[in-house]
């Protein structure tokens, strides 16, 4: 096990490395640390040089002037710009939740070449409209107040909001980012997607919303199949395993998504064995 800090922007970052094999880099979720994602990072340290880190604003992150999703995105690009420090024997797999898959997905597009594969947990999805509309508004707001209410208090007391499973984000920052995240996932994620140049595995939740059976939680589910529908079509390559579960799968499905990154390594690892061999051919010839 490996810890640094990455520093830039103003921010200081926790770096965490372990395990052995194929180099991941795993980007975690608004809201959620790498210490949240402890299962899934040991699971996949079996098998692979896992890095791990925290977004600013979480968990062991120093806090920020600016909570948008190109500052969030710069946190992950000034971790990758380390290899010496990072010390990978290869180009990394990133394995992005939530969040940390639109952050992947938009670093892969910039940086050709740099990236083995994505795997993308329920993140990164091309919806073809806004989750929250006008109307969501007030209910969003008071639900992620009540939120930002708890974890104060939480981190007040010395409990689970604290130390490395603390968000010091606040209600509005969070709202905010959500609302610029509708916009880039249905005006410019599926052209994210077309700069490509590597493999990508979707891990989707059958019910990202819940289910509660409400009429806005059917809406926010069908949204959410309809995005994944909308990029399958626009690149067909891409494969997609659906799991039973609602947003939090990484929480309650580690072992599962342990399991289809495996997959996803060895499958992408065979495919550029094969097309090295390939391009060896028509050298030959």
């Amino acid at each position: 096990m490996r810890h640094f800090t990455v520093h830039h922007d103003g921010v200081t970052i926790p770096v965490t490395r372990g395990g052995r094999g194929q180099p991941l880099v795993l980007c975690p979720g608004l809201c959620s640390t790498q210490a949240d994602l402890h299962e899934l990072i040991g699971l996949l340290r079996r098998d692979h040089d896992v890095v791990s880190f925290d977004l600013r604003g979480h968990g062991l992150a120093s806090p920020a002037d600016r909570y948008s999703f190109d500052a969030f995105r710069s946190d992950l690009t000034a971790v990758l710009a380390e290899p010496e420090r990072l010390g990978l024997s290869s180009a990394p797999v990133l394995v992005g939740y939530s969040l940390g898959a639109d952050l992947a997905v938009h670093h892969a597009s910039e940086h050709p070449g740099s990236v083995a594969g994505l795997v993308l947990v329920d993140g990164a999805n091309p919806v073809p409209e806004p989750f929250i509309t006008e109307s969501d508004l007030p209910e969003f707001r008071a639900m992620w107040e009540e939120q930002a209410a708890r974890q104060e208090a939480e981190r007040r007391a010395g409990g689970g909001g604290g130390g490395a499973h603390r968000v010091l984000l606040g209600a509005r920052d969070i709202l905010d980012l959500n609302l610029e995240l509708d916009v880039i996932r249905t005006e410019r994620t599926l052209d994210r997607y077309a700069r490509i140049d590597c493999p990508v595995s979707l891990v989707v939740s059958t019910s990202m919303a819940g289910t509660d059976g409400e009429a806005r939680t059917e809406r926010f589910n069908q949204l959410w199949r309809s995005g994944v529908e909308r990029l399958v079509r626009a690149r067909p390559g891409t494969a997609t395993t659906w799991l039973d579960a609602d947003h939090g799968l990484p929480f309650t499905h580690a072992p599962e998504i342990a399991r289809i990154v495996r997959a996803a390594v060895r499958d992408g690892a065979r495919d550029a064995g094969r097309g090295t061999a390939d391009r060896g051919a028509e050298a030959a010839s």
